[in-house]
């Protein structure tokens, strides 16, 4: 049980941010009004990807300092663990736009740089599959994902605040601690977090175990 109990925190966090979610009171707020309960899945499906990306992000480096496959199967797999979240987040993030900006996608500065963001690491997958001896895979691989990583920063943290955007907290923007938000989101909004994050990881370690599994049965054939 206590290899597992943060498996157990993380099924129950995100049950808890479904049901509290949908059933809790949240304020009036203009133009978003009740879409704004979509701040309990969206944002927090990018705080994982954030995290599970700079959990790859430092298995390649140390890949590059060690030279351990074992940090190259980490990598690659947290990579495609953090795509998901990506994508969800993305999803999640058109639909929000539909119901308050009038449309599926805008001209936003964030929008498109969470894009370009995938992009870049949709190239990562592709490079790993373009190259087949495996050393030499996961050096290029290892030091490719470094530079995506840093793309994301800029992306999704950096550009967006030097630019008009209509994402909250960027170009100029208030951020949602701004908005009279009470303490119920509050309640709901950080156990979100915790559990998309802890979510996300464990995705992440069943890639890793089922990786390492074909692995071993390649080698032993």
């Amino acid at each position: 049980m206590k290899n597992y109990w943060w498996k157990i925190l993380a099924a129950a966090l995100v049950l808890y941010t479904i049901v509290a979610g949908f059933l809790l009171s949240v304020p009036a707020q203009p133009i978003l009004h009740e879409t704004i309960r979509n701040l309990y899945f969206h944002v927090p499906m990018w705080f994982g990807m954030m995290t599970i990306l700079f959990i790859s992000l430092w298995h390649s480096i140390k890949y590059l300092s060690k030279s351990d496959i074992q940090s190259d199967i980490v990598a690659s797999q947290a990579a495609h663990t953090g795509m998901l979240l990506g994508f969800l987040g993305i999803v999640t993030g058109s639909v929000w736009a539909k119901y308050t900006w009038g449309a599926w996608w805008v001209s936003d500065t964030k929008l498109n740089g969470a894009a370009i963001t995938l992009l870049i690491y949709l190239a990562y997958f592709i490079l790993r599959g373009s190259l087949d001896e495996e050393q030499k895979r996961a050096r290029i691989s290892a030091v490719y994902n470094i530079f995506a990583y840093v793309m994301l920063i800029v992306f999704l943290m950096i550009l967006p605040r030097l630019n008009d955007s209509l994402h909250p907290g960027n170009g100029g923007n208030p951020g949602f601690n701004k908005y009279d938000l009470d303490s119920t989101m509050r309640m709901v909004f950080y156990p979100a977090v915790a559990g998309w994050i802890l979510l996300g990881v464990w995705m992440m370690t069943i890639k890793v175990r089922i990786e390492k599994l074909k692995r071993k049965i390649l080698m032993n054939e």
